[in-house]
């Protein structure tokens, strides 16, 4: 609760990162930064700029932690599909990051700092830094898009999975579905990731290979949707 007179107290950055942390990037606003710190809303604007500051602060720090190993002896479909695993499995630690970074990305050094990094891992690789970047931005988002679902399955767990044995008796009694989907091998949601990322990934660098200016990789990519 905020102070009622006196002095008021002497909050720094650092505290509302911690607090920001504790409440999570998805129950996050200056009302609850506040009311955990014992300040008024007031308060927090000399730290920061609004929601969208508060959010920059926090999402920043989460994102100032992700250190992405790098194996030079990989390629470039080996290499993406490591990133692109560690970037899901970083995503999953830490809920609401996943909608921070997709409402807009990068918002400050945490995210720069990551794009460079993607960048330059592929400019090793004998690409240019606007390739790089297109197309480590193309394979973070799809690993973003799935660690996004499995965030949302794992918050709505209980009631998901009185949903799913609904879903999944009517599949097995339906003349059309039944049968094959008895057929269906049984995955992991690990698995199940790992093998759908490593294809749409082989596709991206089929599409944007080593040494493709991004005017080519533009026009491969609209040739390949047009089914030319």
């Amino acid at each position: 609760m905020a102070r009622i007179g006196g002095r008021p107290r002497q909050i720094e950055p650092e505290d509302i990162v911690r607090v920001g942390r504790e409440l999570g990037l998805r129950n996050l606003s200056m009302n609850a930064v506040a009311a955990r710190l014992g300040v008024s809303s007031t308060a927090l604007y000399r730290h920061v700029d609004g929601r969208w500051g508060l959010e920059r602060l926090v999402g920043e720090s989460l994102l100032a932690e992700l250190d992405l190993q790098d194996d030079p002896d990989d390629g470039p479909v080996p290499h993406l599909l490591s990133t692109a695993l560690q970037l899901r499995s970083f995503m999953l630690r830490h809920p609401g990051l996943t909608w921070y970074v997709q409402t807009l990305f990068p918002r400050g050094e945490g995210g720069r700092r990551l794009l460079a990094t993607a960048a330059d891992s592929l400019v090793r690789r004998g690409y240019s830094t606007e390739a790089g970047i297109v197309l480590s931005a193309a394979v973070a988002s799809v690993a973003i898009g799935y660690a996004a679902t499995e965030e949302t399955q794992r918050e709505r767990a209980d009631e998901l999975d009185a949903q799913r044995r609904g879903v999944e008796e009517a599949l097995l009694a339906d003349a059309r579905l039944g049968e094959a989907h008895r057929a269906l091998p049984e995955i992991g949601p690990d698995e199940y990731v790992r093998l759908w990322l490593g294809a749409a990934i082989r596709g991206f660098v089929q599409a944007a290979p080593p040494g493709r200016p991004v005017d080519e990789i533009r026009a491969a990519l609209r040739v390949a949707g047009e089914g030319q």
